[in-house]
């Protein structure tokens, strides 16, 4: 005859681990009047709560509740402002439970709670949040969670949300969390080279922000905006007629675009770490070269003289090679090339990046130098479209 025992199995022997128990017996307490000797008002509803439990817990609350009070004071009514019902409940439930349910929150009461995890000292909790939030992240509440984490200093999660809007850039400035960013999240999202939206939609974007919050200084705003990135016609049809930049500021603009090389704009560029962007999987192809599809299918293994390689021939002038056109505009700063090493050829070569097939800049310099096999090149990072190796 078996007795089934409610109480889990020991950890080691001569150890008894029963916390859940203690969590249960403790969370009976939780919003219960019998022994409370505080209350929280949050949004006219009353928590009743424990200050030994409390301040064992938390070091804000151990301030709060025997710093600046009357211990002997038998009962205290505390108001709380800066949350929600619903986030405080949360919090309560951790700190009495050491539990939190987070699936079947709304995005805004998360970052509720997330605020609290952060105003009251638990890191842990602080942790747990951020890496879900990372988890559900999407177009209509990227911003505000970008917002949150960029305020508390919460790196995974703002790298995470950054990676998000890079790849989604259109859709993010058309969103009405864009609206509703802080001045300070808004530039930094706005200025980074890896925002790559097209000028145009980020000053319409910027435009409408400004609308949405007539009280920020807008001419602040405006000078992320990258003027010589756009047309003449947009420059005269979209910015003037807005009056949020001076003709000045046009006419410069225009005078940088024609005065200047195009590699030396200051371009926007999809940014994807660690990735092989230079695959049809990103939309690359080959423009000049032999086999052209053999070189974007990622295989670096299979290859001999008749397949499993892009190839082009030597002119007298040097001036053919293997010209690949990436699917967007790209921020690369590392190159990794095959060259051919089923006999004992060396080869000397250089590489050079563009964003218009006119003007080209050489990142990497070979051409006196014999080389063979892998190549693993590196240089400063550079937007570009076009790449080239010339041997």
């Amino acid at each position: 005859m078996s007795n089934s025992h409610p109480l889990r199995p020991y950890t080691a022997v001569g150890e008894i681990d029963h916390v859940h128990i203690l969590s249960d017996h403790v969370g009976v307490l939780m919003n219960g009047e019998e022994y409370s000797d505080v209350t929280f008002i949050v949004e006219k509803k009353r928590f009743p709560a424990h200050r030994v439990i409390l301040a064992a817990r938390c070091q804000y609350f151990r301030a709060l509740l025997y710093g600046g009070m009357r211990e002997s004071q038998p009962e205290a009514e505390i108001p709380l402002q800066d949350t929600t019902a619903e986030a405080f409940t949360m919090l309560l439930k951790y700190i009495y439970t050491g539990r939190a349910t987070l699936r079947d929150e709304k995005e805004e009461v998360l970052l509720d709670f997330l605020s609290l995890a952060h105003k009251y000292g638990f890191p842990e909790l602080e942790d747990s949040t951020s890496e879900y939030l990372c988890t559900i992240l999407n177009i209509q509440n990227v911003c505000m969670t970008y917002d949150v984490a960029s305020l508390y200093l919460l790196p995974k999660l703002t790298c995470m949300c950054c990676m998000f809007m890079d790849r989604n850039a259109q859709e993010v400035l058309s969103s009405e969390g864009f609206l509703s960013l802080s001045k300070p999240a808004l530039l930094s999202i706005v200025l980074r080279d890896s925002f790559a939206a097209p000028e145009k939609d980020i000053f319409q974007a910027l435009m409408n922000w400004c609308k949405h919050n007539p009280k920020e200084n807008h001419a602040e705003i405006m000078q992320a905006v990258r003027l010589p990135l756009m047309s003449l016609t947009e420059l005269l049809n979209v910015v003037r007629p807005s009056g949020l930049l001076s003709p000045d500021a046009i006419l410069d603009a225009i005078k940088v675009r024609s005065e200047s090389r195009d590699m030396d704009l200051n371009y926007r560029g999809m940014l994807i770490p660690g990735e092989n962007i230079a695959t049809m999987k990103y939309g690359a192809q080959v423009v000049k070269g032999e086999l052209k599809a053999a070189l974007l299918d990622g295989d670096t293994q299979n290859y001999d003289l008749d397949h499993g390689f892009s190839r082009h021939p030597i002119d007298d002038d040097c001036r053919s090679g293997i010209e690949i056109k990436l699917g967007q505009p790209s921020i690369i700063n590392h190159i990794r090339i095959l060259l051919w090493d089923r006999d004992s050829r060396s080869y000397s070569y250089y590489i050079e990046v563009s964003m218009d097939e006119l003007d080209w800049i050489r990142v990497i310099d070979h051409s006196k130098y014999l080389c063979r096999s892998w190549q693993k090149l590196y240089f400063p990072a550079r937007v570009c479209r076009m790449e080239e190796k010339t041997p």
